[in-house]
């Protein structure tokens, strides 16, 4: 590696970065009962009533049990929805306490300074998946004999995973700029992210949708990310995957260059 390589690096990943990191990382860590409990007890009403009680009545969709069949894409709720939520209000939190101006005072790069909230909440969002699976494995004898999960292809699930909870960190973070109060987020979360996410394949295959419908569907976003979990965890995605992965990482890459923008021109921060 390039001396010229190793600066970048240096400057945007150095000490500050990683302080500023662990800053957030701290900030859900110490905090479970309010960041990892409720996707959990939310997610055994999910599998009780969706997967063992409703599981039981629909058995199989697209040759897959239906609890396996939905796994993924609660995997993704909990996930884009856990990494939207933690940079959108840390951002906010510091505008509104006035405590993110030690930030942009410090000698961290704007950069530097999006890329550690994104990846704390990114962090946050990986997490919180894979607490998901582990609720989802509790559950899946009771749905299935002697049934098992395998994930039939790795490298697609870390990929999608990494892709689509630092998309909604950095969403999170455009989120936390643009918001002028607590409500603003309670809209975006509730009642934009997760109808999107609700209607993007998560208990249902696009194969069943009258055309029509299957058509407009394929304008959610979310069902690109639902069907790429569920491609790296079952095989299975009603959509091309590395189509999905290439315009998720591109729209990654843009979103967080806008971001990085925002915090350099100072949006929502400076009046």
């Amino acid at each position: 590696m390039s001396t010229g390589t190793t600066n970048v690096l240096d400057s945007v990943f150095g000490t500050g970065f990683r302080s500023l990191l662990k800053r957030e990382i701290l900030r859900f860590v110490r905090r479970p009962r309010n960041t990892f409990l409720p996707p959990a007890i939310t997610n055994v009403l999910y599998f009780s009533v969706f997967g063992v009680i409703l599981g039981g009545r629909i058995r199989e969709i697209q040759g897959f049990d239906y609890i396996l069949f939905i796994l993924p894409g609660l995997v993704v709720l909990g996930a884009v929805s856990n990494a939207f939520e933690n940079s959108s209000f840390s951002i906010f939190h510091g505008r509104w306490n006035e405590y993110i101006n030690e930030v942009l005072t410090s000698p961290l790069s704007y950069t530097s300074q999006v890329f550690a909230y994104v990846a704390a909440a990114a962090l946050r969002g990986v997490v919180v998946g894979f607490i998901i699976v582990g609720v989802g494995l509790v559950f899946v004898p009771f749905a299935i004999d002697g049934g098992s999960v395998s994930v039939e292809r790795p490298f697609y699930l870390v990929a999608f995973m990494l892709v689509i909870t630092t998309l909604f960190a950095g969403f999170g973070v455009l989120g936390g700029l643009w918001a002028r109060d607590f409500d603003y987020l309670t809209v975006l979360n509730q009642f934009i992210l997760r109808p999107l996410t609700f209607f993007g394949g998560v208990f249902y295959s696009l194969d069943i949708l009258p055309p029509l419908y299957r058509t407009l569907s394929l304008l959610n976003p979310m069902v690109y990310m639902v069907n790429g979990v569920r491609y790296g965890f079952l095989g299975y995605a009603d959509v091309d995957p590395n189509a999905s992965l290439v315009v998720l990482t591109l729209l990654t890459a843009a979103v967080l260059g806008v971001a990085v923008v925002l915090f350099r021109r100072g949006y929502g921060i400076i009046d």
